[in-house]
């Protein structure tokens, strides 16, 4: 297996379950360029260097695709400027500053502090009523009984948007995970579907944020759609929409991650969950361990704007550049031991939300809806066992998670 296939080998699908042994070898060359011309960086200081460098760029999407279906007015002028109009106005995860910095600094007057700690009290209800609702003993499905319906009931009641509706979007949110993945983001048949499902999940968006404009309720979505910045005014309806898309698709697919992986390790390592049930004080020390240990977010593309020397390595200009965070936060150089689950390290600088100017908006509604998630389970599911050693992963190498998580319970404490 030679340095410049690795990343290749980390995306391949058999090497979903268990990708840290490919990391290691990675990190023997920290900066290591691959046969398609993308650099893979690895190590903890690298990463952190990287994260923190204006020359290297987040708008490395593909522009969008044309596709010619025979009628001249739609191919050569509605669907061009459409695709003008989508490059211009992506998500803010996708943007540079200066307008990452005035979409960001838009989005954080809504997620105010006040309103994500009031959601704890919800999440907790919410995380209850899942489990009540379980017939026992039987065999549970994690992901499809909890991991999925909690975030998606907490984003939901956050952003405004009708539970009743997410049928619609949860194969949106799917699709558009995709665009995470360097192998997918060049398939063009992927490409389509993408692009058919932003289209979709848009116009759906556009109709709600018109209903919240027209009745502005107690929500984040009615806050974006009405809020008028002091210094740039109201958003354009084009960024609202891409802003509504992001924080609806980002604010449940990745907590889905931290829940579902957050059990797997608990459930291969019983003493933490034994400690967890007796003390649930100590959940936000296991949620900041297990975003060090197991993240839901692997890596992060990125596109280098400039030559950048780093680590004895010249990346060109132009060069698509892959940061692999979860490999960054298990470097021997940076943590002890790294390859332990050990919540009770006493420094834990861990990428599980990313660094810099993109640090993760959401950071601190996720880790309350892990911390409320998992001291639920703990306390209130009656001898969980894992049904298989190896669940089935989702398809994505970035969003990294089961699919699925079986698991077998005597019953419910009430």
């Amino acid at each position: 297996m030679s340095q410049d296939t690795l990343f290749a080998h980390i995306l391949a699908e058999d090497n979903r379950p268990n990708p840290y042994p490919l990391y290691a070898i990675m990190r023997k060359t920290p900066i290591a360029r691959q046969a398609d011309g993308t650099y893979v960086v690895s190590s903890y200081d690298a990463i952190y260097r990287l994260l923190y460098d204006p020359r290297l760029s987040s708008e490395d999407l593909p522009p969008p695709s044309v596709h010619w279906t025979g009628n001249p007015i739609k191919n050569l002028i509605i669907d061009p400027i459409k695709a003008q109009v989508r490059a211009r106005h992506r998500p803010l995860i996708f943007r540079d500053p200066p307008d990452h910095d005035v979409l960001r600094r838009r989005v954080m007057h809504e997620f105010a502090p006040e309103r994500v700690r009031a959601m704890r009290g919800t999440t907790q209800k919410i995380a209850d009523d899942l489990i009540d609702e379980v017939s026992w003993p039987r065999q549970i499905d994690l992901v499809d009984d909890f991991s999925y319906p909690l975030p998606v009931t907490v984003i939901c009641e956050l952003l405004g948007v009708p539970r009743e509706d997410e049928p619609q979007f949860h194969g949106w949110a799917t699709q558009l995970a995709t665009a995470l993945e360097p192998d997918q983001r060049t398939d063009e048949e992927n490409r389509k579907k993408s692009q058919t499902a932003f289209d979709e999940i848009s116009a759906y968006m556009q109709t709600l944020i018109g209903r919240k404009r027209a009745d502005p309720q107690e929500d984040m979505l009615s806050g974006l759609a009405t809020y008028q910045d002091p210094e740039d005014g109201r958003m354009n309806d084009y960024d609202l929409i891409s802003t509504a898309v992001l924080l609806l698709v980002a604010g449940h697919e990745t907590t889905v991650n931290l829940i579902t992986n957050g059990m797997l390790t608990f459930l291969r390592h019983p003493s933490h969950l034994e400690r967890l049930r007796a003390a649930p004080v100590i959940a936000p020390r296991l949620v900041e361990e297990l975003l060090r240990y197991d993240p839901p977010v692997h890596y992060r593309t990125r596109l280098a704007l400039a030559d950048i020397e780093i680590g004895g390595v010249r990346i060109p200009k132009d060069s698509p550049v892959v940061l692999l965070l979860a490999s960054g936060s298990r470097d021997p150089d940076r943590f002890p031991d790294p390859d332990r689950f050990d919540p009770d390290r006493e420094s834990n600088a861990h990428f599980g939300f990313g660094g810099s100017l993109h640090y993760c908006v959401g950071a601190p509604l996720a880790r309350i809806e892990g911390e409320v998630a998992l001291a639920a389970l703990a306390r209130r599911l009656l001898n969980p066992r894992l049904v298989e050693s190896v669940p089935r992963y989702r398809r994505g190498a970035s969003l990294r998670g089961p699919c699925h998580l079986p698991i077998t319970i005597d019953g419910i404490v009430n």
